[in-house]
């Protein structure tokens, strides 16, 4: 199945994004997160389209989206989950299944909270976090800056933007045969993007206002309680970044949601497609297809 690469001009933005299969089939949403893009998604789409119309778009900030300086955008997720609206309004797309990673993950939660013409059909979450206990070392420095937002905080984050780091988050927790999957390009078209000027500063400004997403997690939790839409976490259990807590957590607001770990770390698409596509695929047959 052919990947489309696309724009749309929204909310003052130019999205980019990847699109795949029928676009009368159930829809399927990819949210991203730091520090990539839909591109984390190319293996994926193309499995999902067989039966689904599938849609990745670029963040703000990331990817190949375009923020003209003009439009003095802010960098927070309210904002960002503001684009997103629009942009699924925009292709008219208003009832669909999510899968969330990352930075995808508060995206979604917050186009739940405020947007009520939205209809979610399912939660994929990989490494997609919305509980406490889910939240990592990796976190520690971030909190730091949370409670005392000033230059020496912020500038000691500046060495999450290396290579190294980036590297570090594809094959931390990966094992040895396994990391022969993990292709090149990946953290690399990654690390070529954030080094584009200005962008530390954007995410810098994304770490610091990750914070309210923390402080939304108990309305996350009310709306998948309430809602009991289906869910599935698929979860690279050796992340340092959203621990497996933060997958089981996902049971105490839906007794019925499917937790399944893998033996891998953050971007586990990297190292197990195979297992965790049909597992997706099992998942939307049996819970979106005629949602």
């Amino acid at each position: 199945m052919t990947t489309s690469i696309q724009r749309i001009a929204v909310d003052g933005v130019d999205v980019f994004y990847r699109e795949a299969g029928n676009a009368s089939a159930p829809h399927v949403v990819l949210l991203h997160g730091f520090p990539s893009s839909s591109h984390q998604y190319r293996n994926l789409i193309p499995i999902l389209a067989e039966k689904y119309h599938v849609v990745a778009p670029d963040l703000p900030g990331f990817g190949f989206t375009d923020v003209p300086d003009e439009r003095n955008y802010k960098y927070t997720f309210e904002n960002i989950a503001n684009t997103i609206g629009e942009f699924l309004s925009a292709l008219k797309i208003t009832k669909f299944a999510v899968y969330i990673f990352d930075y995808g993950a508060p995206t979604a939660f917050r186009l739940a909270l405020t947007r009520p013409d939205l209809t979610i059909t399912g939660i994929i979450s990989q490494n997609g976090n919305a509980y406490e206990v889910g939240l990592g070392g990796f976190w520690e420095p971030l909190k730091k800056y949370w409670k005392d937002n000033t230059k020496e905080n912020r500038d000691a984050l500046r060495p999450f933007f290396t290579m190294d780091v980036t590297k570090s988050q594809y094959f931390g927790g990966v094992s040895e045969d396994r990391a022969s999957k993990i292709q090149p390009e990946a953290y690399y078209l990654d690390q070529a993007l954030l080094d584009r000027p200005g962008n530390n500063e954007i995410q810098l400004d994304l770490f610091y206002d990750y914070r309210t997403n923390v402080e939304l997690y108990p309305q996350f939790q009310a709306y998948l309680k309430s809602k009991k839409v289906p869910v599935l976490a698929v979860w690279g259990k050796n992340d340092p970044i959203f621990i497996p807590p933060g997958a089981e957590a996902f049971k105490q607001d839906n007794s019925e949601a499917i937790v399944k770990l893998y033996d891998t770390g953050h971007f586990a698409l990297e190292s197990h497609l195979e297992e965790i596509s049909q597992d997706i695929l099992a998942f939307l047959e049996t819970n979106v297809k005629n949602a």
